[in-house]
């Protein structure tokens, strides 16, 4: 009982029938004896060639009795039944996930071995499914079979398409379970999991530092090597990241498509617009944690955190004083190109800074009176200001509105 007198005298391998030992010693020889009429391609025995001319035939014999979905072979007919029970019983040694088909658990067995055993003869790429191959050597061709009924344009991967048209049906099926925020791509889910996990996997070989995600460690790794790939057609200043580019091209449309609800200001990037509203709420995100001190944008509080570390980065090409911000340094540059930027209305004055013009306008306001027409009152120039200071750092609501200009000009 269970003898197996047959050996294979190249890998040792036992046969209780001869005919299995002569179609076995087949793959050590490479011999294809039987071959399909129809496209010539040819198999180690007699019955997988009866299962490849069901291809050709369109004959699936095996009925699924749950679904009536039909099959070429009993083996995948066996396989599919499993997703009615739910069973999945090949389970991986390495990590414990489970699998409904045998041929899923080998495929992903190569996630901890690393083979890739299907390359391609035109690149020597070499992927771990022969799916992948398939649909890479289509990008060698210029093929892409998969057109998009709405729009008609077209895709090398049928997957590739299946994700484009949630554009046209605004279909995301992947809901976090955390914020309840939903996704039309797994990666995009899995990506954005991570701002609730804090986990950063890709780490920077230069620098050490971790991002979530691979294409922002891709773009980072271009400040070490100073690469800029996307470059603007108008003006031809270069860019690290695609985003980047297009939102430096609404400088020369002028399109500013954000727009605050609270003050109906515009903006060109939404990140503008999200800092803008800030001031409307008073939050300041980022802490300085030397001193506690809170501001609205990150790039502030690096600038504010060189003033502890005394580090100052950016110098002055002309006379090599140096600075801890470049805003610091940008402004400081106008004294030597007489650049000034900020005109007052009232009299046409220029000023290099911005504040400076803000505190030049108040000249105009002098101890001029000012009419409100939320109670008919008068204040002086003192009062106001002391109201506009206290709405400008976040401690008051400036919300009566000026009716009435200057009356009177001393």
């Amino acid at each position: 009982m269970g003898l197996k007198p047959y050996l294979c005298s190249e890998c040792g391998k036992c046969f209780n029938q001869k005919s299995g030992l002569v179609i076995h010693q087949r793959i050590h020889t490479g011999e294809k004896p039987f071959p399909c009429s129809e496209c010539g391609k040819r198999f180690k025995d007699r019955s997988h060639l009866v299962v490849h001319h069901r291809i050709h035939t369109g004959v699936k014999p095996f009925p699924c009795p749950e679904c009536e979905k039909r099959f070429v072979t009993k083996s995948n007919l066996v396989d599919h039944q499993k997703t009615h029970t739910g069973e999945k019983p090949y389970s991986c040694s390495e990590c414990g996930q489970c699998f409904k088909q045998n041929s899923d658990l080998v495929e992903h067995q190569r996630i901890h071995t690393g083979e890739k055993p299907y390359s391609c003869l035109e690149c020597g790429k070499c992927f771990p499914q022969k799916s992948g191959l398939v649909d890479h050597e289509k990008t060698h061709g210029g093929e892409k079979p998969y057109s998009c009924s709405q729009c008609g344009k077209r895709f090398t991967y049928t997957s590739h398409l299946i994700r484009h048209q949630r554009t046209h049906t605004g279909f995301k099926p992947y809901l976090c379970s955390e914020c309840g925020k939903c996704f039309n791509q797994k990666s995009d889910l899995a990506t954005h999991h991570r701002i609730h996990t804090g986990e950063k996997p890709f780490s920077c070989p230069e620098c050490g530092k971790r991002f979530a995600n691979k294409s922002n460690l891709v773009a980072h790794q271009r400040s070490h090597t100073g690469e800029k790939p996307f470059s603007c057609p108008e003006c031809r200043k270069r860019f690290t990241r695609k985003l980047s580019l297009v939102e430096h091209q609404k400088s020369h449309t002028g399109e500013k498509p954000f727009s605050c609800t609270e003050c109906g200001k515009c903006f060109k990037q939404k990140s503008d617009l999200v800092v803008h509203q800030r001031i409307h709420t008073g939050v300041k995100p980022f802490s300085c944690s030397a001193c506690e001190k809170c501001f609205t944008r990150k790039s502030s509080l690096v600038d504010h955190q060189k003033t502890h570390t005394g580090e100052n980065r950016f110098s002055c090409s002309e006379c090599w004083k140096c600075f801890a911000g470049k805003s610091n340094l940008v402004v400081h540059q106008r004294t030597h190109t007489g650049e000034n930027q900020f005109s007052c209305a009232d009299c046409g004055k220029f000023f290099t800074r911005k504040s400076h013009l803000v505190t030049h306008e108040r000249i105009h306001i002098g101890r001029s009176v000012f009419h409100f027409q939320n109670a008919g009152d008068v204040f002086s120039r003192n009062q106001i200001l002391l109201d506009m200071r206290e709405f400008t750092q976040g401690r008051s609501h400036f919300n009566v509105q000026i009716v009435k200009n200057v009356l009177t000009r001393n």
